[in-house]
């Protein structure tokens, strides 16, 4: 049976959608259902559902498939429904200062393409933000042998503060300007929807569209890249504060007068957990030189290796940095008490950040009597997880423009 995507659990925040939504949304969470079991899923009468699918199919965003997977039964196999993947198109993209990447997706949220491409790295106009996406669309485009006509959505993924709503970028360590219309920019560029988000919203959006996060409606994402982030995913929803920007845990403060952040306040978590923070510890420590912090993917994967080899200095710098995220995680669990917390991104694959020690430290930080510690689980994904946060993003507000309408 197709896996699908999408959220297998139904959010319970109030949410009102439309019958026609909740049908189509619950086909394309299960890759292919049957009118039945889409009836008692949903919860709504047969009836219904035959009126509803009817309606998806003839619009060319549902068709009948055979169920030639399921364990044999006499005569005809039974018929299910599947989302048309070709019914539309969209590509989501997450920019960092040093690899940019892109994903398209079908309506079913297959994967057609995707690449990356180089950053430039530091703060820059945010004109030439606008043109590295634009060349990026273009190449991914390309990539696969469609037009930008193609597309019905683009999202975009950045780090800093992003007022989704809006589509406007408050702060990004990647922008130079503050406060700027980077939607408004981008859909004057290229001609069609944008969304933006932080990239953290973006990572939580992939891990409930396609992975851990899938039967869970309520849990956190945290990354710790060239910065720290953290996604909250609540009643299947991304969590974005009352004004759109909240959860901001690499800027919550560990210590007061600590290390400088790359935002200019002082003593955040990630100043001293994040890759900028570990290639200055280890060009002060270990001496190696300033293109050390010029270059902070190699310096810490150079300072990985140091450490596995026994390097004491490497290694003091590693059991650091994991008890100042075992602190940030404590912080998580008392303050938003979640049953499961996904650790993820490209730098699970350096076991410092989830040591027995950082994990036990967690546990012995937080207050647990009596009750079960919240789950942590670690989850490498590599650098297209962001991309393809970006395609969920952008497929459930176009789902939201074509179905969510009144019936």
């Amino acid at each position: 049976m197709a896996e699908g995507c999408g959220p297998l659990l139904r959010g319970d925040n109030g949410e009102a959608k439309p019958l026609r939504q909740q049908v189509f949304e619950h086909v394309r969470a299960r890759g292919r259902a049957t009118r039945a079991e889409t009836a008692r899923d949903v919860g709504i009468s047969a009836g219904s559902v035959t009126q509803i699918s009817a309606d998806l199919i003839a619009r060319g965003l549902l068709e009948e498939v055979e169920e030639t997977d399921r364990a044999a039964v006499r005569g005809r196999p039974p018929i299910a429904l599947s989302v048309v993947g070709s019914s539309g198109c969209v590509l989501g993209v997450k920019l960092s200062d040093q690899i940019h990447s892109a994903m398209i997706s079908d309506f079913a949220g297959a994967e057609l393409g995707a690449l990356t491409s180089e950053a430039r790295a530091g703060r820059r106009p945010m004109a030439e933000r606008v043109d590295e996406v634009a060349a990026l669309v273009e190449r991914t485009l390309t990539q696969v042998g469609l037009d930008l006509s193609a597309l019905s959505a683009l999202a975009v993924g950045l780090p800093g503060l992003v007022d989704h709503d809006r589509g406007h970028v408050l702060w990004s360590p990647l922008m130079r300007e503050t406060d700027i219309d980077l939607k408004a920019a981008l859909e004057a560029r290229l001609g069609l929807p944008v969304h933006l988000d932080n990239d953290v919203n973006m990572l939580g959006l992939a891990e409930l569209w396609f992975g851990a996060g899938r039967a869970k409606s309520d849990f956190a994402v945290v990354t710790i890249e060239q910065g720290v982030g953290m996604g909250m995913v609540l009643g299947n929803r991304p969590f974005r504060g009352s004004r759109g920007m909240g959860l901001e845990l690499g800027h919550t403060k560990v210590q007061l007068d600590g290390a400088l952040c790359r935002c200019g306040k002082r003593g955040c978590l990630e100043a001293y957990v994040a890759d900028y923070a570990l290639a200055r510890e280890a060009a002060i420590a270990l001496d190696h030189g300033p293109e050390t912090i010029a270059a902070p993917h190699r310096a810490i994967e150079a300072l990985f290796q140091e450490a596995r080899a026994g390097n004491r200095a490497a290694r003091t710098i590693f059991s650091r940095a994991g008890r100042y995220l075992s602190l940030g995680l404590s912080n998580v669990v008392q303050l938003f008490d979640p049953e499961l917390i996904i650790l993820s991104g490209a730098r699970m694959r350096y076991d410092y950040l989830y040591a027995d020690e950082v994990l036990a430290e967690v546990a012995a930080l937080s207050l647990n009597e009596g009750r079960t510690p919240a789950r942590i689980e670690i989850h490498a994904w590599g650098d297209l997880v962001w991309a393809r946060g970006a395609t969920a993003l952008a497929l459930s507000a176009e789902t939201d423009r074509i179905l969510g309408g009144a019936a």
